[in-house]
This record gives C-alpha cells, sequence and structure tokens, in this order.
C-alpha cells in the first residue's frame, strides 16, 4: 500500500493526499489517553460539582446553624422576657398582697384603736357619771345635815345642861362615820350589812328626834321636813354605797335578770325540745333494729330450719334470750360444716359454675362436664359407667378371667365390696 495515490478529474491529476497505515497500538494508545483524558476532564467535573456541592451544603449548613443560633438567641430572648414579664408579674402580686395585708392591719388597728377609744369613753363616761353622783350624794347629804341639825340643836339645847349640844352632832356624824365604815368594809370585801343597819337606826333616831320636837316647838311642815332630811341623807348616801357594791360584786340589774331568765327559759325549752328529738330518734331506731333483728330471725327460721332449731337450743343452753350473731356461727358450723354462706350445697354448685365458666373459656362443650368431673351426680348415686379394666391376652401360666370358680356367697360379697368402693371412690 503505497503513502499516495493520484487521482485525475478530466484528465487532471489532483493533489495527492497523504495516506497511513493503521496501527492497533497506536489506536489502543491514543483511545487510552482519550478515555484518560475524559475520565480525568468527569473526575474534574465531579471534583468541582463535588467541592460546589460541598460549598452548597456547607453554606446550607452554615445558614442552618445561624437560623439555629438566631432562633435559639430569640427564644432565649423571649424566655427572659417572659421570666422577666413572670416575676415582674410576681413581684407585682406581692407588693398587692403585702399592701392589702398593711391595709387590713392598719384598718384592724384602726378598728382597735376605735374599739379603745370607744371603750376607754365609755369608761370615762361611767366613771365621770360615778364622780358626779358621789359628788351630788355627799353634798345632799351635807344639805340634808344642816336643814336637820337646828331642830335636833333646839331640842337638846339646855342652859343648864349646854353640853348636851354636842348630841345632834353625835347622831348626824356617827351615821356619817359608820357610813364611811361601810365604805371600807366594802372596798376590802368585808362584811357591811351590820354598819348599814347601825347607820340607817343612828338617821332614825335622828329623824324621830325631829319629828317629835318639831311638831311641840314649832309646826308640823317643819317637824316633817326636819325628820326627812335625817333619813333622806343617810339614806342617799347608802343608796349610793348600794350601787357601788352591786356592781363590785356583778349583780345584774331588773332587766338584765330578766333577759337571762328569758334567755334560761329559751335554752331549757331547746334542750328539752333536743332530748325529745334524740328520745324518739332512738326509739324509732330501737324499733327498727327491733323488726329488723325479727325479720331476720325469721328468714333464718324459714330458710334454715335445722340451723334454727339447733341454734335455739345452744341459745338456751348459753342463757341467751335470743340467738346472737355468735350462736348463729356456731350452730351453722355445727350442721352445715362451714360458716353461714357457705355449705356443701353451695360449695358444689360454686365448683359447677366455676367448671361451665372454664369450658367456655376453653371452648368445650359444657355437656362434658358430667364425663370428667361428674358435677351434677351427688355423692350417693353409683356412676352412669363402670370404669374400663384393661384385660391383656391370656398368656401360658398366667391366669385369665374364669380360671378361677368362687362360691355364690364369696361372689356376692366381692360384687357389694366393689360397689362399695365404686360409690367411695365417685
Amino acid at each position: 500500500m503505497t503513502a499516495t495515490s493520484v487521482e485525475r478529474v478530466n484528465g487532471t491529476p489532483l493533489p495527492a493526499e497523504p495516506r497511513f497505515e493503521y496501527d492497533p497500538v497506536a489506536h489502543a494508545e491514543a483511545e487510552a489517553i482519550r478515555t484518560r483524558a475524559a475520565a480525568e476532564a468527569e473526575a474534574a467535573r465531579i471534583k468541582a460539582e463535588g467541592e460546589k456541592a460541598l460549598a452548597l451544603e456547607q453554606a446550607e449548613q452554615l445558614r442552618l446553624v445561624n437560623d439555629k443560633q438566631r432562633m435559639a438567641n430569640e427564644t432565649a430572648a423571649l424566655r427572659l422576657e417572659r421570666t422577666r414579664a413572670v416575676e415582674q408579674t410576681k413581684i407585682a402580686e406581692e407588693r398587692a398582697k403585702q399592701e392589702e395585708i398593711d391595709r387590713a392591719r392598719d384598718d384592724a388597728r384602726r378598728k382597735a384603736e376605735e374599739q379603745q377609744q370607744a371603750e376607754q369613753a365609755k369608761v370615762n363616761e361611767v366613771t365621770q357619771a360615778d364622780d358626779r353622783w358621789r359628788r351630788y350624794a355627799l353634798t345632799f347629804y351635807v344639805v340634808c345635815a344642816i336643814v336637820a341639825l337646828p331642830v335636833q340643836v333646839a331640842a337638846f339645847w339646855s342652859p343648864r345642861a349646854p353640853w348636851l349640844i354636842a348630841a345632834p352632832l353625835m347622831l348626824e356624824g356617827g351615821a356619817w362615820v359608820v357610813l364611811k365604815g361601810a365604805a371600807a368594809a366594802v372596798a376590802s370585801h368585808r362584811p357591811h350589812w351590820h354598819y348599814r343597819l347601825i347607820a340607817w337606826l343612828l338617821a332614825a333616831i335622828a329623824a324621830s328626834i325631829n319629828l317629835w320636837h318639831g311638831i311641840n316647838a314649832f309646826d308640823p311642815a317643819t317637824a316633817i321636813g326636819t325628820a326627812f332630811a335625817s333619813i333622806a341623807g343617810p339614806g342617799v348616801w347608802d343608796l349610793h354605797e348600794h350601787g357601788r357594791i352591786r356592781k363590785r360584786d356583778g349583780v345584774l340589774t331588773r332587766r338584765e335578770r330578766k333577759a337571762q331568765r328569758k334567755a334560761e327559759q329559751a335554752e331549757a325549752a331547746r334542750t328539752a325540745a333536743e332530748e325529745q328529738r334524740r328520745a324518739a330518734e332512738k326509739k324509732a331506731a330501737d324499733a327498727a333494729v327491733a323488726k329488723a333483728r325479727e325479720e331476720l330471725a325469721a328468714a333464718r327460721a324459714e330458710h334454715f330450719p335445722k340451723v334454727w332449731e339447733h341454734a335455739l337450743k345452744i341459745a338456751a343452753a348459753l342463757g341467751e334470750t335470743t340467738v346472737t350473731e355468735t350462736v348463729w356461727k356456731r350452730a351453722h358450723r355445727d350442721i352445715e360444716g362451714a360458716d353461714p354462706a357457705e355449705s356443701a350445697e353451695i360449695i358444689r354448685l360454686r365448683n359447677t359454675a366455676e367448671a361451665r365458666v372454664e369450658a367456655a373459656r376453653q371452648n368445650r362443650p359444657v355437656n362434658t362436664l358430667s364425663k370428667t368431673t361428674n358435677a351434677q351426680r351427688a355423692s350417693q348415686v353409683p356412676g352412669a359407667k363402670k370404669p374400663r379394666v384393661y384385660n391383656p391376652p391370656a398368656r401360658r401360666g398366667v391366669r385369665t378371667k374364669g380360671d378361677v370358680k368362687y362360691a355364690p356367697a364369696a361372689r356376692r360379697q366381692a360384687s357389694i365390696t366393689a360397689k362399695t368402693a365404686a360409690e367411695k371412690k365417685d
């Protein structure tokens, strides 16, 4: 194969093109170079895309981190603001509570002060009234003494015995002294009635003298007036002392005594009504208990006649008037062999019901219960089927059924024994 060939067009030769021979090794190397270059380019492209994707991912992660940080900062700021608001609310509530407490304390103190001032004012008023009453009584006593003394002096005056003029002073002054002794006895919590009796006796003597001498020497008006003065002065003062004594001893006034008696009567009536109500309730409760006891006894006698009859015997033996719960429990155990609400029949019924429930849970027929547990068969009724007995085949040297002949009496006894054993087993 030549490197060039000549082609002609219309007889004119064309320029010859270079021709190369096909070299597989060079072609393979070129292909390998092109493949490697393409792979490198692809790898570079992939690497660039990976770097770009990584940069984008890092940028996205940075953005997410920034967003999370921003959200965390905002959340922290909101939480701080909320905490601050809550604390401020608590502080405001505490301040309001403290202000309310202070206000209540101030109101209580003001009310206490007002009440104390009112009580003090009342005490001052009472003290002032007592002082005025004491001054008025003393002034009245002095005035009455001044009015009564002249007639008494005139009654005792005698030129031959001028010293008798001291007798009126002794009578009036003695009454005053004795009344002061009564006041001292009252203050020291001693008996004072005899002081007051002597004072009234002296006042009565002075009044008698004024009345007698006034009628004889003057006129009835003077006699009555001076006699009244002799009685009124010590009487008013004794009235003052009497009030002071009653106040000291806490004696109630007539209105207070009347109110107290009324309150006591109301309380007595209420107490009597309460006692009557309680008695009626107790009577009704006792009647209800007795009726319930009778109904219970009748029900027990009707449903458990044997147990009730035995319980009556036990109660009579123990000296009980009624069948108590202890007696009934003992009688039930003696007859039924179990505590009340339990018996062989009840236990058997419970076992049967439990077996039915168990069969329902295991999805078994209920009629198989009699085949397995004999729940419905009484203890005295023999079984419907005899137990299966395995009879192995006869072997040489081994006895089989019918080998031994028994007498009729022995066979009957063996039958009775087997039947008894089967009944016990059932």
